[in-house]
């Protein structure tokens, strides 16, 4: 009975359009007064769940992605970008795949790769006769590879919810193969869909403008590899290096490409600090919707009802990603992550699937929510930045789709394709 009440309560306050966060909260306050447990401890799991010390690092990297496109780096990595891939068929189609995965990983959010490219090369494309739809969908499921490439602030939020300490280090690694297999199926869709449509050849630069944009950008680029090197070089932790994330972009944005002052630092600051307050205030709700759900025991009835129709390893992740794909159509994904780790992480355990292999299949799976409705949010933004309706980008988007779920299915049947890179460095380490 008080499965039912939380569960129709999130569902109803959720189809009124209450906001994620408060649906979850108001579905658990609903289901504590049902329990008789004082409100109060609604409240203690909120700020509990918000109390994790490497949650600290997404404040840190959000900042730092906001501050990367204020800066101008992403110009800097789309012209990279166009001198390589823009003599191609579609090649401005192509250059926003190869720019969001550049961009990807400095930033880390999908949001934001939608945002600084899309606003960079939409009107361009639009210009040369691309469609609008077309423009918006490689821009929307192109942002999906920074979810994968690190860093990525919800790979922390996975490892807080685990509740196993899954390595952040491990987690950042093991995106990388999957992030470029990604971007390169993305990009297979970006140029059979602009050879059906006849859009135009670009022409190859030359390489010295070529390589004059591989130096501009050398400064943007190389935040990734302070990152990823002081994590692996056992330097500084992740949350670490979120902070010299910040103070990196700071100096190069003021002393190298000489584009960030103080107005772009103080409009950085005041969205880094709202994106980060929705951001945080979901966690904690969705970590009280989870104690609610932990003590109705909930994970077990769902993992004993999957384990009960199948324990064939394929199948019951073939269930599991139908599960989370459904899911991602109507939640956004930091709730989903800290809800359905806890919940589904024993059940793929037990049959054998590395917890950080895992990780990457749920960044990826939930990341095709981002781009599918009645959410949606990074489709929403780059419809937004397009000027084009929803509906009518949604109506061509069937082969990016396509393109997601091949990338989805690899990672999720073939490990080795997110293990071997983190083995690997451990192996070299050794």
């Amino acid at each position: 009975m008080e499965l039912a009440i939380l569960m129709i309560t999130l569902a109803v306050l959720l189809a009124i359009g209450v906001p994620v966060a408060f649906a979850l909260l108001g579905a658990s306050i609903a289901c504590f007064l049902a329990l008789d447990i004082p409100l109060v401890v609604v409240f203690q799991r909120m700020a509990a769940g918000v109390s994790t010390f490497s949650l600290m690092a997404i404040p840190f990297f959000v900042f730092a992605g906001d501050l990367m496109y204020r800066a101008g780096i992403a110009g800097r990595l789309v012209q990279i970008a166009e001198a390589a891939f823009g003599r191609s068929r579609g090649g401005l189609g192509l250059v926003t795949v190869g720019a969001s995965t550049l961009f990807g990983s400095v930033s880390g959010s999908a949001i934001a790769s939608a945002s600084a490219i899309g606003a960079t090369l939409m009107p361009p494309m639009k210009e040369k006769g691309y469609g609008a739809d077309y423009a918006v969908n490689v821009t929307a499921t192109a942002a999906i590879v920074g979810l994968l490439i690190p860093p990525s602030h919800n790979m922390i939020i996975y490892s807080a919810a685990s509740g196993i300490g899954v390595p952040i280090g491990d987690l950042f690694l093991a995106g990388v193969v999957p992030g470029i297999v990604t971007a390169f199926l993305l990009a297979v869709a970006t140029w059979l869909v602009a050879v059906k449509r006849g859009y135009p050849r670009g022409v190859f630069p030359g390489w010295a403008p070529f390589l004059r944009a591989m130096l501009l950008a050398i400064p943007g680029l190389f935040a990734a590899v302070i990152i990823m090197g002081g994590i692996l070089s056992g330097m500084f932790t992740a949350t670490e290096s979120s902070a010299i994330a910040v103070i990196y972009t700071i100096i190069v944005g003021t002393l190298a490409y000489r584009s960030l002052g103080w107005t772009r630092f103080r409009e950085a600051a005041a969205q880094s600090v709202r994106i980060t307050s929705m951001v945080l205030m979901i966690i904690g709700a969705a970590t009280a919707f989870g104690y609610a759900l932990a003590i109705l025991e909930a994970p077990t009835q769902l993992a004993g009802l999957i384990t009960s129709i199948t324990d064939n390893p394929i199948l019951v992740l073939l269930i599991i990603n139908v599960i989370l794909l459904l899911l991602g159509t109507f939640m956004d994904m930091s709730p989903l992550i800290i809800i359905m780790t806890p919940i589904l992480l024993p059940v793929v355990q037990k049959i054998g699937v590395d917890p950080v292999h895992f990780g990457i299949i749920m960044m990826l799976n939930l990341g095709i929510g981002l781009v599918t409705p009645p959410v949606g949010s990074v489709l929403f933004v780059a419809s937004a930045i397009g000027k084009t309706r929803m509906e009518d980008a949604l109506r061509s988007i069937w082969p990016f789709y396509g393109a997601l779920i091949v990338a989805l299915i690899l990672i999720t049947y073939f490990p080795a394709l997110s293990l071997a890179l983190p083995q690997w460095m451990k192996g070299a380490a050794g």
